[in-house]
């Protein structure tokens, strides 16, 4: 029965190097993948002391196929996020929209035996990418969430080329979406608390640097007619609403505890929607990938060793904000 490595939480909230085994056959449309790298994505650290394999933006090569398999082959790159699978049947996944299948197969709710930490991995075809030519692994790790996270916020519902795009944030989600909405032909302005990720934003492809600290009014050229909050915290809405176009649409996809809370009549009486938004669809991620490849978009990123010790140095670095945009994580031979 092959053994493999995976890394997983600890109640001390530092990752612990285990092993997992699986049977020798694979079954159905199981996939045999070794791990090339792995994102680093915050939503790991809300898991980091649950005794579960940590990871969910991973890239590898498929060393073998399960019977059912169609697709994909030995030796084919690929890459994997959030979500694991779904039940192929409901209307949801009938709809293209399997990422909010009910049986839907979730980072932290399934599979806890594995993760994207480790040595090798075992997936369902249908959970598993392939990766463009030109985008190397360590790149093409952070797309497989936060790329699918910001381009599934844009696309799905839907975002126009004569937008006006807001994107709230200049982090590892915030640097991606700067780049596929720029891509994507809209004007893009950021709104950030301080001007210290000033030039990186505009070198990024945002047309307007907005710094929010300390003021009492915004200006913006044009209002918005999005914003994707990528931001920890929640704004100040009584400071956003006012560069909101009519009919604006707020997209929050950063992960928090915390209620959503807004001001009603604001909302209202310029028929703002409030859209939900969770990573991407099979064939979103699909055109994610396709989209990167051909406008050559790629995350900001920092390397670190897949080791206990690199594991636990880039979440305590992220935790404390001093990641720059996106850290990687690489095997150690």
């Amino acid at each position: 029965m092959p053994t493999f490595t995976v890394f997983k939480g600890n109640e001390s909230g530092a990752p612990k190097k285990e092993t997992t085994t699986r049977p020798d056959e694979l079954s159905g449309d199981q996939v045999f993948v070794k791990i090339t790298a792995s994102g680093l994505c915050g939503t790991d650290l809300h898991y980091r002391t649950a005794h579960m394999g940590l990871g969910h933006e991973g890239t590898g090569v498929v060393e073998k196929t399960g019977p059912l398999c169609k697709v994909l082959k030995t030796g084919d790159r690929v890459g994997w996020g959030y979500n694991h699978g779904s039940c192929g049947h409901c209307e949801q996944c009938l709809s293209g929209n399997d990422i909010n299948c009910p049986e839907r197969t979730l980072y932290g709710y399934a599979d806890l035996d594995q993760g994207s930490f480790g040595s090798h991995a075992v997936w369902r075809e249908v959970a598993l990418f392939k990766l463009p030519d030109n985008i190397t692994d360590e790149h093409a790790a952070p797309l497989q969430c936060a790329g699918a996270t910001v381009f599934s916020a844009l696309h799905t519902h839907p975002t126009q080329p004569t937008e006006t795009v807001g994107i709230m944030g200049v982090g590892g989600l915030g640097h991606l979406a700067i780049q596929f909405a720029a891509k994507m032909g809209c004007h893009v302005i950021v709104l950030s608390g301080s001007d210290r990720k000033k030039d990186e934003a505009l070198k990024l492809g945002a047309h307007e640097f907005v710094a929010t600290g300390g003021q009492t009014e915004l200006k913006v050229s044009r209002h918005l007619n999005r914003l994707l909050v990528t931001a920890s915290v929640q704004p100040d809405w009584k400071l956003i609403l006012p560069i909101m176009a009519p009919r604006a649409t707020i997209v929050p996809i950063s992960v928090s505890s915390e209620n959503f809370e807004i001001p009603y009549m604001p909302m209202l009486v310029n028929s703002i929607t409030v859209q939900g938004s969770l990573v991407a669809s099979r064939l979103v991620h699909e055109r994610m990938l396709a989209f990167a490849s051909l406008h050559q978009i790629k995350p900001v990123i920092e390397l670190f060793d897949m080791t206990e010790e690199g594991i636990l140095d880039a979440m305590q670095k992220l935790d404390s904000g001093k990641v720059h945009f996106r850290a990687v994580l690489k095997p150690v031979a």
